[in-house]
């Protein structure tokens, strides 16, 4: 039984991360990884100034960026 994590930072739309879902475990089921009833996707959402990268929370990035 083939477990999919996935950690994103939140603000997306439900409807998105149902969609992102259905791929995955479509892309398992086409290569025939596992059946789809076996496939689990657990999708963890964190606040923007909970994930970071190269030492600047996506909060700060925002806060860095110019608005238009």
């Amino acid at each position: 039984m083939p477990i999919i994590d996935v950690t994103l930072a939140e603000g997306r739309e439900p409807e998105k991360i149902r969609a992102m879902i259905s791929a995955l475990t479509d892309a398992m089921v086409q290569t025939q990884v596992a059946p789809r009833e076996a496939v689990r996707v657990i999708v963890r959402e964190v606040p923007p100034t909970n994930f970071a990268a190269g030492d600047t929370t996506l909060a700060e990035r925002a806060q860095q960026t110019p608005s238009s």
